[in-house]
């Protein structure tokens, strides 16, 4: 879990993005977008940010939580970078044209989270079906959003899952059918194989041991970046 409240959330991803940057993995999600302008949903506590200014885009960063925008603020500093407190769930007519008039190429939801306040996640399995629904119901919000935005022709889509490796060529092939049907069903937006990748992510030796000693049938499962880039149709 990422923490219940804002402040264990924010503490949470203080220290796992300092692993995602001490990797590169942020450096390898930035070399994917297409484009200059980007619009970034979830900024979380800014190291994402700060990797896309590095490579010189212009970023409007979107947060429903102001300490995030705060801290990202902090971290990727102000040059080529705009700040907007919005939910997605509830953007108003006010902030859809804030967004428009930035005229991204790109639209970039990556690692979506949130409190467990917010997701109802726990431990247990109701809670982290609870994670699931809540990724799913956004990562829809996104999707629709960039199709209103005549501006964007790519939605980019990074989210943390596990995957038995030496299968991960057919795991291409869900991810890209999985977001084709949910997330961007009946919108001007395609997935294809080409563009869904998988990058191996080091979660700790002795927790994935812990793991695969109690589930010795996914002994060959890995932890992953999975990666989606969708291009528009229309």
């Amino acid at each position: 879990m990422s923490g219940q409240t804002v402040a264990e959330f924010m503490a949470y991803w203080e220290a796992e993005g300092l692993a995602y940057v001490r990797r590169g993995d942020y450096d390898w999600m930035v070399a994917l977008v297409p484009g200059k302008r980007v619009l970034e949903i979830g900024c979380g506590v800014g190291f994402s940010t700060a990797a896309l200014l590095r490579r010189g885009l212009a970023v409007l960063a979107v947060d429903s939580l102001p300490a995030c925008l705060e801290a990202t603020r902090q971290r990727a500093g102000e040059g080529g970078l705009a700040l907007l407190e919005a939910d997605m769930a509830v953007l108003s007519e006010e902030q859809i044209a804030t967004i428009a008039a930035f005229e991204p190429d790109t639209v970039v939801c990556w690692l979506m989270g949130a409190p467990a306040e917010v997701t109802g996640a726990t431990p247990s399995e109701a809670g982290q079906q609870a994670v699931s629904a809540y990724r799913e119901k956004l990562h829809r919000l996104v999707a629709e959003l960039a199709s209103r935005l005549p501006s964007v022709r790519a939605l980019h889509l990074v989210d943390r899952t596990a995957i038995p490796w030496q299968a991960k060529d057919i795991g291409r092939d869900t991810l890209v059918r999985y977001h084709n049907d949910k997330t961007l069903r009946d919108l001007p937006f395609a997935g294809e194989r080409r563009h869904a990748l998988y990058r191996k992510i080091d979660d700790g030796v002795a927790s994935m041991a812990q793991f695969r000693k109690s589930h010795p049938a996914l002994k060959s499962v890995v932890p992953v970046l999975a990666s989606l880039l969708a291009e528009r149709t229309q």
